[in-house]
This record gives structure tokens, sequence and C-alpha cells, in this order.
């Protein structure tokens, strides 16, 4: 049987974000935010994106929709490259494609009741009546666990957890195939972090929904995944399903990380790996290997050549030229 085609299929996406000086304002350098990326997210699954805040996570977001432009490479959402997309193409595609935001109080409209909220895309994209829109607009908030009777009310009166409830709601009233969630509960307290997660997988069994899951909690994206992306200074530095991953990683960032995760056992002593310095600019980036200087396994190759980024067993791939000897 042919293999299903990928819902997404990110090639080689680059986005450098030129730095302008001197009196005439310019292009002196570029910041490498994004710095070929590539990866593919199969219907109905959770895709994980991983790394220390400022590795190009957000942007890989940020980008595939549009809400940026590449500065090369292409995205497939079922077979129509976003890049290159017109007007209009764009607009019909944003409706298979939403976002629910790191910062729930900020990515709602202060001056807007939740309903008013909810229902933008609605009236945006022009579909159904003002009775349907309200309709549908209870029903998603019914969905994420909100009484019906909160569309008129105004984000400030809601606490946290709620209002990322809301955004969740606002993403799904559109009925999307695939929803980004850029750290949707990073800004929560940990007891309603569990809550909004177990309320994603609910949602996905039950609508049938595609997530690219961004955080730097490698707890919460083994709770949630599928499968898993390890970003390093705007690539992405090991791709595999979760267990995999995080019974044999083959990067030693990714080794890094894991060893961070905190575990529950007090007689169980962990072996935590200290990464020494600081993250490198992704302005002038290291040669070789970026993560090299950092790296208690580094060899002069290294510092010499960087690593291709290969399939080092079925599933798994990996950017390290002794993935064999991480584990």
């Amino acid at each position: 049987m042919p293999m299903e085609k990928p819902l997404l299929d990110v090639r080689n996406l680059v986005k450098h974000y030129p730095i302008r000086g001197g009196i005439l304002r310019r292009t002196v350098q570029y910041n490498r935010s994004v710095d070929d990326v590539s990866f593919t997210i199969r219907r109905g699954e959770t895709l994980g994106l991983v790394g220390e805040s400022g590795c190009g996570k957000t942007t890989v977001c940020r980008t595939i929709l549009r809400l940026t432009r590449p500065t090369s490479g292409t995205a497939l959402f079922n077979g129509t490259d976003i890049f290159k997309a017109s007007g209009r193409e764009l607009r019909g595609l944003r409706r298979h494609m939403q976002i629910i935001f790191q910062d729930p109080y900020a990515s709602l409209d202060p001056r807007l009741t939740i309903g008013e909220s909810v229902a933008e895309g609605l009236v945006i994209h022009r579909i159904g009546t003002a009775k349907e829109r309200t309709e549908r607009v209870r029903g998603a908030l019914e969905k994420v666990g909100l009484h019906p009777d909160h569309t008129q009310r105004f984000p400030h009166e809601f606490s946290g957890g709620q209002r990322q409830r809301i955004g969740i709601a606002r993403a799904l009233i559109m009925e999307p195939e695939l929803i980004m969630c850029d750290e949707p509960v990073s800004a929560l307290d940990v007891s309603v972090q569990s809550q909004v997660l177990n309320l994603l997988r609910s949602l996905q069994q039950e609508l049938g929904l595609t997530y690219l899951f961004i955080a730097h909690n490698l707890s919460v994206v083994e709770h949630i995944s599928n499968r898993v992306a390890v970003m390093y200074l705007g690539k992405i530095v090991e791709l595999a399903d979760r267990q995999s991953l995080f019974r044999t990683p083959r990067h030693p960032y990714t080794r890094a990380l894991i060893s961070a995760i905190p575990i529950p056992d007090p007689t169980v002593r962990s072996e935590r790996i200290i990464l020494q310095g600081d993250v490198p600019s992704p302005v002038n980036p290291p040669p070789g290997c970026r993560f090299h200087p950092r790296c208690w396994m580094a060899r002069p190759l290294c510092k010499e050549q960087e690593p291709s980024f290969e399939e080092k067993e079925p599933g798994h791939w990996s950017a390290c030229h002794f993935a064999e000897e991480v584990s």
C-alpha cells in the first residue's frame, strides 16, 4: 500500500532577519533564526518541537502560517505550497490552520467580549448567520470546559487557565485540520498545565486534530507527542518517535535536555548533564557543528565539519558525527 501523504511537509525552511546599520541603514548581517529546517507531520499525530529559548521554534511556527515571510524553502499543506499561495488561496488555507498563542491574555483583545473574540474568525471568513455564529461560539466554549453564558464577559474576568481555554475555543471554531500550539502551557500553573494538556489530547481524539506542539519542557512534550524534533540554534538536530528519543537519544544536546527532567522519586539519583557556556549568537554561529562549543563529546572533526542530518536507525534522525556513542 502507498504511504499516506503528510498533512504538512516542510522542506529546507530558512528565515533570516536582516540587521541594518550605518547612516544608510544597509544590511550588514543576518540573524539566522531558522536555518534549513525540514520535517513532516502526519494527519492525526502530534509533533513536539523542543529547544531552549531563542532556538527558532516560534519562528518556524509563524513562518509556516506566513505570519512572517520565509527567506527560502517550501511548506506543503495538503499538497498546496503555503509560501506560493496567493492572497485568496492563503485566506482559504488559514481556515484549516490555526494557532494557540503562548500568552493567553496578550492574545485576546481586552475591548472585545469573549463571544466576539471567539467568533472573529467566523466573521472574517463570512461563515454563517449571526445566530449560527452565536451557537457555534457557545458550542466551542462548552467543548473546552467553559460555560456557554460566558460569551458576554471580558478577558480580565477569567483566570490564566480559563483564558487559554478561550484561546483553544477560538482555534477550534474554524474546524481546522492543523493547530500550531506555541508553548500553550508555559505561562500556566503546573496543576492547570495538566488540565490543558489533557483537554488538547481529548479534543484531538474527538475531532481528529493534528498538532505541532512547541515547548521547551521535555516532560510536557513526552506527555502529548507522538514524535519529537529537537532544535538548537536554528536547526533540527534530532527527530524520532517519542519512545525512541527518550530511550536512546542520538544527539548530546537531547541527552542533556533529558537529564534535566525531574524524577519524582527521591531514592533515584539522576546523572544531570550541565552544559557549559551560553548559546552562541544566531548572527554568527560557530563553524562545524553548532553545538560543539558546549558539547562534552566534541572532537576536532566537530569544529571543522558540519554533521549532516541522517537517519541513524529507522525513523530516528540525528545531526551528530558520533551519534552511536551518545546513549
